[in-house]
């Protein structure tokens, strides 16, 4: 019953909210949510909600996750990601119009599910929370992103969720978008990345490295568009990897958070095609910084690319052709195409656990497009559950925890 009371409230606080949606991840739609982010809009979204809940997103260091050779490790204990994508709730809700109520609720369904980890489009498109000035040069961030955030993490927190935060995606400079020119200034001179990576992206893991369910940094969302597609101003590798070249030294100079980039198509992130643009020696060619390298590769996939690059899930991430040197995680596939690849997401992610991958997340856990649910993910969580309770939580399942406590209590009362 209490669940089902959630879920009403939950409804009903969307439904006063009037959240806008858009289709799988293209922003095809974007504009008409976008449209409205200026920044004196987008700075009120506090008033929409009084959250009851404290603020209290910092932990002690325990669950902090880190890279051991090509494992991820929390505790020096093996972690797989039994994960999903959960990439918005509006589009642009942090700083624009962020409903706790909904993220509070889905991560406890997550939670519950057996997900440890999910993505999160922290930056959809436009400037919501953000500010750039013309020239592509960094103005400021809005209060309201930082106190949507900190909500956010507070609520990964209490959940035990692992966030991956990605900071921009290749909507950002679709010709579409209202201010793609100042995001196409701003990655084609590096003084303007600059002033990006130092005015947000390192107050941004400064503030939340305290809390370990920050687990990493995704740089950009399918950066492959902003170079292959016209409409996204075709701009060359130099410029897109100089921003991560520049961006991941700063991360890991500044905390102990874990950077990729959510390459779409593996191609552009191996050697043995087009070539390796996350790659630390592209990176520091660009930078001649040592510390500008990503720490986990997460090419994402989906059953469209079968012809050209084959099945990830059924080998080795180096027989998919990433190169061997660090965790390996599918970052983006289908929740659900089983009539279109005849393969059950179940089947995805126990062949990438027995295969040596260090994760899956699928696309996505509350059904933003036509791409699945967390309905047609359970299953799969549930497979990984049963092979690796362990790899899924290290440091052991808090409604484990939860549940003796439970017992005990009753124990207690029928001994009185």
């Amino acid at each position: 019953m209490k669940l089902n009371f959630k879920k009403t409230l939950a409804v009903f606080i969307c439904a006063v909210l009037a959240a806008a949606s858009v289709s799988c991840g293209s922003s095809d739609d974007s504009s008409s949510a976008s449209s409205s982010s200026t920044s004196s809009e987008s700075t009120t979204s506090m008033s929409y909600y009084d959250p009851p809940m404290d603020i209290d997103y910092e932990t002690d260091g325990t669950a902090k996750v880190s890279v051991d050779g090509t494992e991820l490790v929390v505790g020096g204990e093996t972690l797989w990601i039994n994960g999903v994508n959960t990439p918005w709730d509006q589009w642009n809700d942090f700083g624009g119009n962020f409903n706790y109520a909904f993220w509070d609720l889905h991560f406890q369904e997550l939670e519950d599910t057996g997900i440890n980890a999910t993505r999160i489009w922290i930056n959809c498109s436009s400037m919501v929370g953000v500010i750039l000035n013309e020239d592509g040069s960094f103005n400021s961030v809005t209060d309201s992103h930082w106190q949507d955030l900190d909500v956010l993490f507070t609520i990964a927190k209490k959940h035990g969720i692992y966030i991956m935060a990605t900071l921009l995606s290749f909507d950002h400079f679709k010709d579409e978008n209202d201010y793609y020119d100042y995001w196409r200034s701003m990655i084609t001179d590096s003084d303007n990345i600059d002033s990006f990576v130092e005015g947000y992206v390192v107050p941004f893991v400064e503030r939340y490295d305290s809390c370990d369910y920050l687990w990493s940094v995704d740089l950009m969302n399918e950066p492959d568009w902003v170079y292959e597609n016209e409409e996204c101003g075709q701009i060359g590798w130099e410029n897109i990897s100089n921003y991560f070249a520049r961006a991941s030294a700063a991360i890991h100079e500044n905390s102990d958070v874990l950077v990729t980039v959510g390459f779409g198509v593996v191609k552009y992130n191996s050697d043995s095609y087009e070539g390796n643009y996350g790659s630390d020696e592209y990176l520091q060619s660009l930078s001649g910084n040592e510390n500008s390298y990503l720490d986990f590769y997460s090419t994402h996939f989906y059953n469209w690319e079968l012809p050209y690059y084959g099945l990830p899930y059924i080998g080795s991430p180096t027989d998919f052709l990433l190169d061997g040197t660090k965790p390996c995680v599918i970052g983006e596939c289908a929740a659900y195409d089983y009539t279109e690849s005849g393969i059950t997401l179940e089947s995805k992610y126990e062949d990438a656990y027995n295969n040596g991958w260090n994760g899956v997340m699928a696309w996505t856990s509350n059904g933003v497009d036509d791409c699945g649910n967390l309905e047609n993910i359970e299953p799969a969580a549930a497979k990984i559950l049963e092979l690796a309770e362990s790899e899924v939580y290290p440091l052991g399942r808090s409604s484990d925890d939860e549940s003796e406590e439970s017992d005990d209590t009753d124990e207690a009362e029928d001994a009185s």
